[in-house]
């Protein structure tokens, strides 16, 4: 039964003669007799698995989440329970993965970061044992994110980096323990904050990754175009609208940019990775390169390129500026096409438009 993730509760009595029980009054401080019982049957109890657990396992599997089950269940049902969730597969050997709370309490501090790598399953374990594994798991760099219900689990959901108490069987101290309250009781939405926390990080970084690459490009063109020519291309007041404009409906299009399915693919970011990753740099440099690269050209040849050259010098100068600032927005619509998805381009459109508009009406 314990092998079919059933828990297993044993029913037996033992005949005692009346003299031998006590009275009411001294019943509270009376031990019941553990020995001479006869079995009566051994029943097995299923407590199944919420739907969707096992799919949830695989996303988070999928993600990067180890995914580990402590429980106070003996070896047979702990490695049935865990086959059953996902949390280990047939053809891994269950020695190698699962582990007594006894045996995890005889190893030393080393010893315990080790062999928190790699066990999947700890069976016959104790709350300080749940404890003890959140912080070996932290030693090695790792963030932790636990789930529990019970007074006993405060400890490890305060330890860890993430706590998620369960709502409806969740104890108040856990609660008051925890970051995060599932009110479900449902471990399939773990997922759901694993799904929607991924975006925030990615957000953050694409909106600076956008905002450096335009400071930067419209610093270079107007201190390179202020350093060879009095004439500078874009005013303050066409710098500040830009800006004005990229600040709020470009973080408002990043920022409200709903999660996809590529995020739940990825790597986990790691505690000491930088905010701003080796490929955000090459992009940067990629993107300001060209945008700089076509303002300059705009900027010292602008006036053959528009075939301004029979023009005053003082309205060739405007014609080629306001080009120029055209330029400039339409530059950001396609830095964005490549930083975000294409259905919120529009935002940067309108950005377009905006600024069009205040151009014509500076003009």
């Amino acid at each position: 039964m314990a092998a079919k993730s059933l828990r297993c509760v044993a029913l037996a009595y033992k005949p005692l003669d009346l003299k031998e029980v006590p009275n009411e009054e001294e019943r509270d401080n009376w031990s019941l007799p553990d020995n001479d019982l006869i079995l009566l049957a051994i029943v097995g109890m299923k407590d199944p698995c919420c739907p969707g657990v096992k799919d949830a396992v695989l996303l988070c599997t999928n993600a990067g989440v180890k995914v580990r089950m402590v429980t106070g269940d003996n070896l047979q049902t702990a490695k049935a329970i865990a086959l059953e969730c996902g949390i280990l597969s047939e053809n891994e050997r269950a020695d190698d993965f699962i582990i007594e709370g006894k045996v995890f309490r005889a190893l030393t501090d080393e010893q315990k970061e080790q062999a928190a790598e790699k066990i999947k399953v700890m069976a016959r374990s104790s709350p300080n044992d749940k404890l003890q594994l959140v912080k070996a798991l932290k030693k090695r760099g790792h963030v932790v994110a636990v789930t529990g219900d019970g007074t006993n689990d405060a400890p490890a959901l305060h330890e860890a980096d993430i706590g998620l108490a369960m709502g409806i069987q969740g104890t108040e101290v856990a609660k008051e323990s925890s970051h995060i309250i599932i009110l479900d009781d449902n471990f399939a939405s773990v997922v759901k904050v694993v799904r929607w926390g991924r975006p925030v990080y990615a957000n953050i970084q694409k909106f600076i990754q956008f905002q450096l690459t335009v400071n930067v490009a419209a610093l270079i063109i107007n201190v390179v175009a202020a350093v060879s020519s009095v004439n500078v291309p874009l005013n303050a007041v066409q710098l500040l609208w830009v800006n004005l404009l990229m600040d709020t409906l470009g973080a408002l299009a990043l920022a409200t940019e709903p999660p996809t399915d590529s995020l739940m693919k990825r790597a986990p970011v790691g505690r000491r990775e930088p905010l701003i990753t080796n490929i955000m740099w090459r992009n940067l440099v990629i993107q300001a390169l060209f945008q700089v690269a076509v303002l300059l050209t705009l900027n010292f040849d602008g006036r053959s390129l528009l075939q301004l050259n029979n023009y005053p010098m003082t309205k060739a100068n405007k014609i080629k500026n306001t080009f120029i600032f055209n330029t400039v927005v339409l530059c950001q619509v396609l830095l964005f096409s490549f930083i975000t998805s294409l259905s919120l381009i529009f935002f940067i459109f309108m950005l377009y438009s905006c600024s069009l508009m205040f151009n014509i009406i500076c003009s």
